[in-house]
């Protein structure tokens, strides 16, 4: 019988909208610069008196758009590999090669065309 009463107090708006409070807790958590993760959701909604599980966190923070972090691989650096390889690139940049990749660029008659010609000498290298 308390399976019928929990569902008659929803129709009368009594009851707790379980996802509408993980969706509260998660736009707050992103509101303060957080990211919303299952466990601090979890957590915050026990002091409220709400029982909710992380998988559930986790379905109702996928469908508001958050996605899960990758999981790293043991022994793995923080940041990623990709990002490492684009700093060392720029910084290797100077103002004068700026300047004259700007003069290149506006000899070929935009960048459009700078790139088309840089990707195909790139296939001649390969």
């Amino acid at each position: 019988m308390g399976e019928l009463d929990t569902m008659a107090e929803k129709k009368e708006g009594k009851g707790v909208n379980k996802s509408e409070e993980i969706r509260k807790i998660a736009a707050a958590m992103k509101e303060r610069g957080e990211k919303p993760r299952p466990i601090l959701i979890v957590g915050a909604l026990k002091k409220q008196g709400i029982a909710v599980s992380s998988p559930q966190v986790s379905m109702v923070l996928k469908r508001m758009g958050f996605r899960p972090r990758k999981r790293r691989k043991p022994g793995e650096a923080a940041a990623p590999k990709a990002a490492k390889a684009r700093v060392v690139r720029s910084a290797q940049l100077s103002i004068e090669d700026l300047l004259a990749a700007k003069k290149i660029v506006s000899q070929f008659g935009g960048t459009d065309r700078a790139l088309a010609a840089i990707t195909a000498l790139k296939r001649f290298e390969d």
